[in-house]
């Protein structure tokens, strides 16, 4: 597909998913790719930590491929940079704070001199062929959250990213009710936006009063750490928590790199300047504990993170005690519950305390509630609606409460989805290459290619490998040896084995050793078959034939 006269659009990842945000534009024969975001992995990908999206359909047009412009500075927009935009061979647009987080993963991977990153101002505008972008402020749990007005001959886009409203933000200064309906005012083709929190009858609330909440808990503690929790690129829950251990007293303590980075680049760009002096691990650790505040990640259960290390007891640190408190200053991301809840019990067997946004008031989201997202509508007055970065669930709430509130139009994609905005829009195209692939150590490969498919039915079946020896005349020269891993055969293994090297020795008798893929095949149906019998489970099975 080459864009003609006409303006589309075109999710590669972020629609009936939350997580791994990837959208094109295209005009007049160009694409333009708003975020590159990657998700994590879920049970379902063993091995896997990383999903990235396949970005196959613009690598085939990657000349015509004009830049990528990234709304702010999560994962789930930005991830996936320092694995594949090299490949795309692009330049790269962020406002500052994002620009310095993408300058960092561009850093480790040694990509720095590949990736060209452009910096934008906030507020400040780029051309890219037939595209002029212009960022606009908008509030979220990061720095520097943007939404973006794209101005095509075809008409003018108003790109949400990830948003709320909140009359009392404590970083940045996002964009006014006058200044969001000026934008309306001028006429606008679609609003692409989140739906992450659709289902919310209420607004997210404000990051002010989340201080006062998160003071109140902390405050009541006489005794003991605290520990808080949360997401570390939540900055202005870092500044927040910085005012809190000024205001009781308590040294402040970071745990955890990306808590490190977030900081580090914060201030870089001008931001977290009222920040206490940072402890360090061996002053906490001889410290009096309730003059301590440790803020740390790992909200959401990953097992390498700081929180997780100190539930168990193995951070090298920094250690806690019975009568200390952890605070979860964070919301379960769907997928995360049994992480979250390992951690939990571990804390609670060491006699901790913990405290989440269901007992206190020491959270609220960065999406926008239902009643946010009327009000947007009623800024911006798009003539179409398009929801993305949402489950299909999500979006399509999120297109009904579009008409609901005077949209004419709206449409919900599907990553793939090729939808023509204008003329005549919204109108489906057809349907493009989208799919996952995921990072496996140090290598890209298929979600559903034969590594993961193999190592899934491995994970589930178990495996058995049985070698046989054949003499000169093709008969066997000594008996079958069976070994199985993740087999549920426990005490019955011996038997098992036994059974198993008999059905080998007995297929081989019957078997023509002189077929080889022939004779081998007839082993595994064999020894899969005695499996099947014994446990119900289809084990990968493989055989070894070594000839004398």
């Amino acid at each position: 597909m080459k864009p003609g006269n006409e303006l589309i659009f075109l999710p590669l990842g972020g629609s009936g998913e939350i997580g791994m945000n990837v959208n094109l534009y295209g005009c007049n024969g160009k694409w333009v790719m708003v975020d590159l975001g990657m998700t994590f992995a879920d049970p379902s990908y063993p091995g896997v930590d990383l999903v990235l999206p396949d970005l196959s359909f613009i690598e085939e047009r990657a000349d015509d491929l004009l830049g990528i412009v990234l709304t702010h500075g999560h994962e789930d927009h930005i991830g996936a940079i320092p694995y594949l935009a090299n490949d795309l061979g692009v330049p790269l647009y962020a406002t500052p704070f994002t620009a310095g987080l993408i300058a960092k993963k561009l850093e480790e991977e040694g990509l720095t001199k590949e990736v060209k990153l452009n910096i934008i101002p906030m507020g400040g505008s780029l051309q890219l062929g037939d595209f002029h972008f212009r960022y606009v402020a908008l509030a979220h749990s990061i720095p520097e959250g943007n939404a973006l007005v794209i101005d095509t001959p075809y008409g003018r886009i108003f790109h949400t990213g990830d948003w709320k409203l909140d009359d009392g933000p404590l970083l940045g200064h996002p964009a006014s009710a006058a200044e969001l309906m000026a934008i309306g005012d001028t006429g606008v083709l679609a609003m692409v936006g989140d739906s992450t929190n659709v289902f919310n009858d209420e607004a997210s609330g404000s990051e002010t009063d989340v201080r006062e909440g998160l003071l109140k808990v902390v405050k009541a503690r006489k005794t003991g750490r605290v520990v808080v929790t949360t997401f570390a690129s939540n900055a202005a829950r870092l500044a927040t928590l910085g005012w809190v251990a000024k205001e009781t007293g308590r040294h402040l303590v970071l745990a955890g790199r990306s808590m490190d980075r977030i900081t580090e680049v914060a201030k870089a760009v001008g931001y977290l300047k009222d920040m206490p002096p940072i402890m360090n691990w061996t002053d906490a650790a001889r410290a009096d504990p309730s003059k301590i505040l440790i803020l740390c990640t790992g909200a959401q259960g990953e097992p390498m993170a700081a929180l997780s290390r100190i539930a168990n007891g193995s951070h090298p640190a920094l250690k806690l005690e019975p009568g200390d408190l952890v605070v979860y200053s964070s919301k379960q991301i769907p997928g995360n519950e049994l992480a979250i809840g390992q951690v939990q019990n571990a804390l609670a067997t060491r006699g901790i305390e913990v405290v989440t946004e269901k007992q206190a008031h020491v959270h609220v989201s960065g999406h926008p509630g239902r009643p946010e997202l009327e009000a947007m509508y009623d800024w911006i007055r798009p003539e179409i609606a398009i929801p993305v970065h949402g489950e299909r669930r999500h979006m399509e709430a999120h297109a009904a409460l579009a008409l609901a509130n005077g949209v004419p139009r709206a449409m919900v994609p599907i990553n793939g989805s090729a939808i023509r905005l204008a003329p005549d829009g919204p109108r489906l195209l057809g349907h493009e290459p989208a799919g996952r692939l995921v990072l496996d150590g140090d290598v890209i490969l298929p979600a559903n290619g034969a590594t993961i498919v193999e190592r899934r039915r491995l994970m589930v079946n178990g495996y058995m490998g049985v070698t046989l020896v054949l003499g000169r005349d093709g008969r066997l020269a000594a008996p079958p040896v069976v070994n199985i891993q993740g087999v549920p055969v426990e005490e019955d293994k011996d038997d098992f084995l036994s059974e198993c090297a008999d059905a080998a020795a007995g297929a081989a008798k019957k078997a023509d050793a002189r077929n080889a893929d022939k004779f081998a095949e007839s082993i595994r149906v064999a020894v899969r078959r005695v499996a099947r019998e014994w446990t119900g489970k289809k084990p990968v099975t493989e055989v070894q034939v070594v000839r004398l």
